[in-house]
């Protein structure tokens, strides 16, 4: 089995990836740690141009071990051995995530209910509905 949980650093992500990493290890599968860079790219002299493009794979890098710690800790927690990978995605978010899954043979995608660019008002937010309307794995939400 093969586990895929979305993270972008924020709380909510992060209960998701606890979660899957809970639920990883109770059915023996390999979790993936994924987070999606979302450039704002920019033209110039005919060229296309990341600004910050260090820095800001820098920060996702950090993001994603982040999230590699805490499904580390949350299987140690069931002194479970919990293979998990990492991958680096760029686009939009709900797109990256569901193109992945069907490419990389994902049985399962955990995601949290609001991120980061979320507003507060929303039940579930627009990653998260994207990715339930698009995916054809099943999709659990995290609170």
């Amino acid at each position: 089995m093969h586990y895929l949980v979305a993270t972008d650093g924020s709380t909510v992500s992060d209960t998701a990836v606890e979660h899957a990493a809970r639920e990883a290890s109770v059915w023996d599968a390999d979790l993936e740690v994924v987070h999606v860079l979302t450039p704002e790219t920019k033209l110039v002299d005919g060229d296309i141009v990341l600004p910050g493009e260090e820095s800001a794979v820098d920060h996702a890098e950090a993001i994603l071990q982040a999230g590699v710690d805490t499904a580390a800790t949350a299987a140690a927690e069931r002194d479970a051995d919990l293979d998990i990978d990492t991958q680096l995605l760029t686009g939009r978010p709900a797109e990256a995530i569901t193109t992945y899954v069907e490419n990389a043979g994902v049985d399962a995608v955990f995601v949290g209910h609001r991120g980061h660019t979320e507003r507060h008002q929303r039940v579930v937010g627009s990653v998260a509905k994207t990715v339930i309307d698009k995916a054809s794995v099943p999709v659990t939400v995290v609170r």
